[in-house]
């Protein structure tokens, strides 16, 4: 008997120590992975809801529009804000209705059963009755050290021409790229600037033929083929002029533009969720037409992380907004 007594101690003992060394799990009822326009405006939907989000930052706070020094487009601003401070603005309104801003990052996920699991920095675990995906896309830039200068100082690199075009008006800019993005952006660019060089890589567009041929009617696009950028040149603040190189005959150039636009694609920040989430060709989540709802009960998706036809902050404050919605709606359905 005393045995059995001893036995018994141990193993719980055993019982208490597997106990304390196991990870908390959090349980919350709406999950919000990723910040910026789409991902705050959930928030704000969902604490208004009495949802009580959680909302984690990401790699990038406040998103793409930390990187932009003067949004102009959205409405309610009728002087203009900078993308950092508008960001700030969006923060404390969700924060203000009850929104749990955190900082980290969703390294796992496990859309597999209900609830949804969900791991932050790869130790916390974290169960999840709806969760909203607002993680964004992250523009391609070609990686020179010029470029990402004046991308940082906000002096003329810009990966947006609808966002940032209006600055050049009247203005000679450059534009990298070949696809059907990049025509379409080069054209929107020609009604705004004095002149528009493009720089194509290759020998051939990647363009549908209709946008290739509404780029080459265009008179202030001059179009320079097999071509690539060797240097984005300026004063350290702003840029002047812009050096590119024939890949042919090594032949160099410096072409006056105050503007760099690039335009060789988005990559959208999706790939924890490729196991369970369904994607397009490029990484793109599909979301039910119409809605938020994504190909997993329960899982929402708002802003760029779906949208690569429009990819602006209003545009994505919607899908925010439908998103909290949806994640509502569905909550109620299960009670």
């Amino acid at each position: 008997m005393a045995s059995e007594e001893k036995i018994g101690k141990i193993l719980l003992l055993l019982c208490l120590k597997i106990h304390t060394t196991m990870p908390d799990i959090e349980k919350v009822k709406c999950l919000i992975i990723g910040s910026g326009p789409a991902g705050y405006t959930a928030a704000i939907y969902a604490a208004r809801a009495n949802m009580h989000p959680v909302l984690y930052q990401g790699a990038q706070p406040g998103g793409q529009l930390t990187t932009t020094n003067e949004v102009e487009n959205f409405p309610g601003y009728p002087d203009g804000i900078t993308g950092p401070e508008m960001m700030v603005e969006l923060q404390k309104q969700a924060e203000r209705f009850g929104t749990d801003v955190r900082d980290g990052w969703i390294t796992k996920v496990d859309f597999s059963a209900r609830p949804h699991k969900v791991w932050v920095n790869d130790v916390k675990e974290i169960h999840a009755e709806t969760v909203i995906i607002s993680t964004g896309a992250s523009a391609k830039y070609l990686g020179l050290p010029s470029e990402m200068h004046y991308l940082q100082t906000g002096g003329g690199v810009s990966a947006c021409a609808v966002c940032d075009g209006f600055f050049y008006r009247n203005q000679e800019v450059v534009i990298v790229g070949a696809g059907d993005s990049a025509c379409e952006e080069a054209h929107y660019l020609s009604k705004l600037c004095k002149k528009v060089t493009m720089l194509v890589r290759s020998e051939k567009f990647r363009a549908s033929k209709i946008m290739e041929e509404r780029v080459r009617k265009t008179e202030n696009i001059e179009i320079l083929m097999h071509t690539e950028t060797v240097e984005v040149i300026g004063d350290g603040q702003v840029v002047s002029s812009v050096k590119v190189a024939n890949r042919s005959t090594g032949e160099e150039l410096v072409i006056p533009a105050t503007g760099f636009f690039v335009a060789i694609g988005h990559k959208p920040n999706t790939d924890i969720f490729k196991d369970y989430i369904t994607l397009d060709e490029t990484g793109y989540i599909i979301n039910k037409p119409g809605t938020s709802h994504t190909n997993v009960a329960g899982v929402f998706v708002a802003g760029d992380a779906a949208d690569h036809v429009y990819r602006q902050a209003i545009t994505a404050a919607g899908t925010g907004c439908m998103a909290a919605l949806d994640a509502e709606r569905f909550l109620a359905s299960q009670e």
